[in-house]
């Protein structure tokens, strides 16, 4: 075989070679699939959200998922790919498989040789931490009350009242999402419509209006709300109709007290008689 020739050969089988991997990286790139979860760490009864896009849509193929905690497979499913090439899945995590707390990972395989994975952090009640005390609040120039309080997920760093929009600022440090449960005294805050009944309480987080779950007993000497933040969330305003109004009484009593001590001195001053 003459040089000419075999140089020839392996120019040709060169070109071969790359075409073949050319094509087929392009195959990989067109058919790689994507998966992410809705939050980096769940605790123990949370819904988690996975989700994901693919690019190419191979017929009626599934979505193979599967969950994986220290290398155990703990959940396993096939999903459905929309038309669009995405698809969705909630795994609710609770159960005896959902008893270690750690990283866990979601792997999902799509087709030959298309895999992605993701992971978030979990921890079961028995680690998540709550704490429960009471905090006494500072009401300025009108003294303190006490409100019992339950926070998971942050810590509570500051509570006070606000007069001028009837109402108590709490100040905490989310350092994940969670909940901040407050046993609001009607002695000193409370919410009412005209007629004396309970209205709700306006909650802003942050500025922005959240919904708060009330759990206290109709008639009760407290209101309990629970109210969810997220992580990163600093100041809570809870607004309602009044708060210590037992200090507006005493207010006009002593103004009343001031008025009359000083009618008194100027009648003995003038010698008037009433």
């Amino acid at each position: 075989m003459s040089i000419e020739k075999f140089v020839g050969l392996r120019i040709f089988y060169g070109l071969i070679l790359l075409l073949a991997i050319s094509t087929g990286t392009v195959f990989a790139q067109d058919s790689l699939i994507s998966v992410q979860t809705d939050d980096n760490h769940y605790d123990e009864g949370d819904t988690i959200v996975i989700s994901g896009d693919i690019t190419t849509i191979v017929g009626s193929t599934p979505i193979t998922l599967q969950l994986f905690s220290q290398g155990n497979m703990i959940d396993i499913a096939q999903i459905t790919v929309a038309q669009d090439g995405s698809y969705s899945h909630t795994v609710i995590a609770e159960g005896p498989l959902w008893k270690k707390s750690g990283d866990y990972t979601v792997r999902v395989s799509y087709g030959e040789g298309n895999i992605a994975e993701s992971e978030f952090s979990y921890s079961p009640k028995s680690e998540v931490i709550a704490t429960s005390t009471n905090f006494e609040v500072d009401a300025g120039s009108h003294g303190t009350f006490d409100v019992e309080y339950t926070i998971k997920g942050g810590t509570l760093k500051n509570m006070v009242v606000d007069s001028d929009i009837f109402a108590v600022i709490v100040q905490i440090d989310a350092f994940d999402e969670g909940t901040i449960t407050l046993d609001l005294p009607r002695e000193f805050i409370g919410a009412e419509k005209q007629d004396g009944k309970d209205d709700t309480f306006i909650v802003l987080i942050d500025g922005i209006e959240v919904s708060p779950v009330e759990k206290s007993i109709v008639g009760g000497e407290s209101r309990v709300i629970a109210i969810d933040f997220e992580e990163g969330d600093s100041d809570i305003e809870i607004i309602g109709t009044y708060v210590i109004p037992e200090f507006g009484s005493i207010v006009m009593i002593i103004l009343f007290v001031g008025i009359m001590t000083t009618v008194l001195i100027s009648r003995n001053k003038l010698g008037i008689r009433f």
